[in-house]
């Protein structure tokens, strides 16, 4: 009896897609998203907080006795609220610890430093924070550390500066920061992320024409929006993915579709209220875009309005919509409501 063995037949090659190169510039910049976000600590953390402004720590003690820092808001063991607080030392013992070599900017130390788990003397919980030494030779479990307090205190965490070797607390110096008397603390905490963006060959020509006091759009080619002109540009219709084919330089002008007027102040506002932010149909193309109606009054905006781009000077335009300081009323007679009713 003979066998006969088939040999496996190469699984098929996968398509590659071709990609065209780009014919205009990409551009790429640097963008950072950041945020203050604010929170009210609450009757027990605002306790801890206003006691490392006095240069002390306290701690939550539970209803089996354990001592936490930072404190519980709640029982960890029934549930109830926190009710009672008690003074802990800033000296203690390193529980575990890792090594910082390259500190990052936000970070308590500019030079390597351990992060170590603490727990401080009369706390059953180990505390987070940075110890100050030259090496990892220098760290280990069981080594004893204390608190290192800044000169100006305002009621956070790095109001000790950090932890350094030693089994003796330093002496607490004389709070210099300004604080308020309030009982409840509100605490800002900056966030943000920094990346380098780097735009599509659409919005590379679409800022480059910002810039040199231009508008372009792009045109689909086929599909459900065959024909239709998109500002800012899209290279791919939204709708079914159909590749935009041309690039379209728009007129400056256009109606408002819909507005809204600002009333209320908010945070980082350049404009005094009330003033008009709307969405403005340009010219030859089929999407509004949202700017900003000034040189009139905000009860004078309505839909419908003619209206014209008010650009910077040359030399302060730069790569983005603000190129375009806002669109101000050409006095012209009113669009008709046909021409813009689908976008309500």
């Amino acid at each position: 009896m003979s066998t006969s063995t088939t040999a496996p037949r190469p699984a098929p090659a996968s398509p590659v897609a071709e990609v065209p190169a780009p014919q205009s510039e990409i551009l790429s910049a640097p963008l950072t998203n950041s945020f203050a976000y604010t929170r009210s600590l609450g009757p027990v953390l605002s306790q801890f907080a206003l006691a490392l402004r006095d240069g002390r720590i306290v701690g939550s003690k539970s209803s089996d006795g354990t001592v936490s820092v930072p404190p519980r808001e709640f029982d960890p063991i029934g549930g109830a609220k926190t009710t009672e607080l008690v003074d802990v030392a800033s000296v203690g013992t390193v529980v575990t610890w890792s090594w910082q070599p390259q500190p990052l900017a936000p970070q308590p130390l500019d030079k390597p430093f351990a992060w170590a788990l603490i727990k401080l003397d009369g706390a059953d919980t180990a505390l987070l924070h940075a110890v100050a030494v030259d090496s990892p030779a220098d760290i280990s479990t069981g080594l004893r550390v204390h608190a290192v307090w800044k000169a100006a205190r305002i009621g956070r965490i790095d109001d000790i500066a950090c932890f350094a070797p030693g089994d003796t607390a330093d002496a607490v110096p004389a709070n210099e920061a300004e604080n308020s008397d309030d009982e409840l603390i509100v605490m800002p905490t900056p966030i943000s992320t920094e990346i380098i963006h780097s735009a599509t060959e659409e919005e590379s020509w679409y800022l480059e024409g910002l810039k040199a006091g231009k508008l372009y759009g792009s045109r689909i080619g086929s599909g459900v929006d065959a024909g239709r002109v998109y500002f800012p540009p899209k290279a791919v219709s939204p709708s079914d993915g159909s590749a935009a084919v041309e690039r379209v330089e728009l007129a400056d002008t256009g109606i408002v579709t819909t507005f809204c007027i600002v009333n209320v102040p908010f945070q980082g506002q350049r404009i005094k209220p009330p003033y008009v932010a709307a969405y403005v149909l340009l010219d030859g193309t089929d999407i509004p875009f949202l700017h900003l109606i000034l040189d009139c009054e905000a009860s004078d905006v309505r839909m419908g309005m003619r209206v014209q781009a008010v650009w910077q000077p040359e030399e302060e335009r730069e790569l983005s919509m603000g190129s375009i300081s806002h669109f101000r009323p050409t006095g012209e007679p009113d669009a008709d409501y046909e021409s813009y009713r689908e976008f309500l």
